[in-house]
């Protein structure tokens, strides 16, 4: 060993050997793979009648579909305020089963006092953590856009990654953030050539890109040495349980 270099133990004393394994390329790229569209839901923040960020997601789950995905569209009008009703309610089952059912997202929000709106956070807190066993957003794809009034801004895009990652979600390195988004659209309701237009072309194509890369091995990208060797104890002592 040259002169200055550090000796150190290659021990893990704290490792439990049962749940820690190095990474396996047969399960990061499995043989067999899904063969139906890439399955994408697209939520947004505003429930105005002429709202820019609905524009958007329409304009978004158009393009989507173009490149081959199965795009659904969740209208918030008539989501209560979180924890304001029963789990059972039919918008908030709607949207939970919507969840469920896709394999990447997008979000998009408007720009209100230098955040994202209510009315997407709300959906988001709606979507639970776990429905019993399973994490519904977990390992899933995600996109996030946002439109603004004024001048370009990334206040909102900069909210969703934080919410993303907190969800546990593959948020994708692109976003679009359309500045006087009012000038974007003509009287029909679609949205005009620009390079605003583009970039949200640019967004869908990636998040395509990303969910058909990670959707068959998605449960493996977020296996977690943490949580196996708890499943382990937990296994542990309902086997001893068990026995007594």
């Amino acid at each position: 060993m040259r002169k200055g270099a550090v000796l150190f133990s290659a021990d893990l004393p704290n490792i439990d050997e049962q749940a820690f394994t190095a990474p396996d390329l047969g399960r990061l790229f499995p043989k067999d793979h899904a063969l139906h569209p890439p399955r994408i839901l697209l939520l947004y923040g505003s429930v105005r009648e002429r709202s820019y960020s609905r524009l958007v997601t329409e304009e978004a789950a158009r393009i989507l579909k173009q490149l081959g995905a199965d795009s659904k569209v969740f209208d918030p009008k008539g989501l209560p305020q979180p924890d304001g009703v029963a789990d059972d309610h039919p918008k908030v089952k709607e949207l939970r089963e919507l969840v469920q059912w896709s394999e990447g997202m997008v979000w998009t929000s408007p720009e209100r006092h230098g955040a994202m709106t209510s009315v997407l956070k709300s959906q988001i807190d709606w979507i639970p953590l776990s429905i019993g066993a399973v994490r519904p957003t977990q390992g899933k794809t995600l996109a996030v856009m946002q439109v603004s009034g004024g001048s370009q801004s990334f206040n909102a895009v900069n909210q969703m990654r934080v919410l993303g990652r907190w969800m546990r979600m593959i948020t994708i390195p692109n976003q679009s953030s359309v500045a006087k988004a009012y000038l974007e659209f003509d009287d029909e309701g679609r949205m005009k050539p620009s390079s605003y237009y583009e970039r949200i072309v640019d967004v869908m194509e990636e998040l395509m890109k990303f969910t058909l890369l990670t959707r068959d091995c998605a449960d493996y990208l977020v296996d977690r040495y943490s949580e196996r060797r708890e499943s382990a104890e937990e296994l542990s002592k309902r086997v001893n349980q068990r026995s007594i």
